[in-house]
């Protein structure tokens, strides 16, 4: 990236100080400037540069692509992403468009919860803020299905702000890097490293670089990311309550209207589970009943 090589300022020399004073010495770790050349070249080396929402600042089709990288591989979105925003190419084209259109679209990505909160997203843009995403932290985190590192890396990159925040794929590049010898390590440890290290000339490639070197990581070592307090292990798709509400949404998708003891029989599961599945969906606000019908919420 032009200009990452140059010396560091008198303000970067001071960080990097800080970093080395914070981290315990008998950790085996490199110097910010050290670190920042070795996630750089590798992202001018081996980066992911043909996503295609890394070709675009356009702030909807940033947000799209990060609501739909949540817990979902980079390979399923980049081929969801494009038909997505064919589909639905603005805030107000989602905004207005029955839920059914939407889940037919996401079909494939799992989380459904996320399609709706995409609308929702888009009706609060349109209604709120005149069409236009707001740019602060803290406002896009007050969004639904976005957390503060979303709003984040939405923040860094559709606006390219020097946010400092932790996801996935940056933790694991932090703990290999800073805390090999220690086990366990908290966020609150990770955080002040981010913020030392982020590279403020070019946030948005800094996080890229990070992103793609934390899941080049993933295949390449033992995952840093069990050593984190946070560290959490996804349980089973297959047989799970989350696999059924998808094959209940997909019906409900291709038939339009179905009778919940319809839905049982087509499904073959147990009715008590099933009827637990669709009261779940009918509170979070993805179908609704007429008499004796289930349908998806319009």
């Amino acid at each position: 990236m032009p200009g990452y090589k140059k010396k560091q300022d008198t303000v970067q020399e001071t960080l990097i100080l800080s970093a080395e004073q914070y981290v315990p010495a008998e950790m085996v770790r490199p110097s910010i400037s050290e670190f920042q050349r070795t996630v750089l070249s590798y992202y001018e080396r081996s980066g992911r540069h043909d996503m295609p929402w890394r070709h675009t600042t356009d702030p909807y089709h940033i947000l799209v692509s990060e609501i739909m990288l949540q817990q979902t591989q980079v390979e399923r979105v980049t081929l969801k992403y494009p038909e997505f925003i064919a589909a639905f190419p603005d805030f107000t084209a989602l905004a207005g468009a029955p839920l059914a259109n939407i889940l037919r679209v996401w079909q494939g990505m799992g989380y459904n919860r996320r399609a709706i909160a995409l609308q929702k997203c888009a009706i609060r843009v349109t209604g709120e803020y005149g069409g236009i995403l707001p740019r602060d932290v803290d406002t896009l985190a007050t969004f639904p299905g976005i957390g503060y590192a979303t709003a984040s890396s939405i923040a860094a990159f559709a606006f390219n702000l020097p946010v400092a925040f932790i996801e996935t794929n940056i933790r694991r590049v932090f703990i290999h890097y800073f805390f090999r010898n220690k086990d366990p390590v908290r966020d609150d440890e990770i955080l002040p490293l981010v913020d030392q290290a982020l590279y403020r000339k070019n946030p948005r490639v800094w996080y890229w670089a990070l992103m793609d070197l934390g899941a080049s990581l993933k295949k390449s070592v033992p995952n840093p990311n069990r050593r984190s307090v946070h560290y959490t292990k996804q349980s089973a798709f297959e047989g799970s309550d989350r696999r059924l509400r998808g094959q209940v949404l997909k019906l409900l998708v291709s038939r339009g209207e179905m009778a919940s003891a319809a839905i049982i029989r087509e499904l073959g599961k147990d009715r008590d589970r099933v009827l637990k599945i669709l009261a779940g969906l009918e509170e979070e606000g993805f179908i609704r009943k007429a008499g004796k019908k289930i349908m998806l919420v319009s």
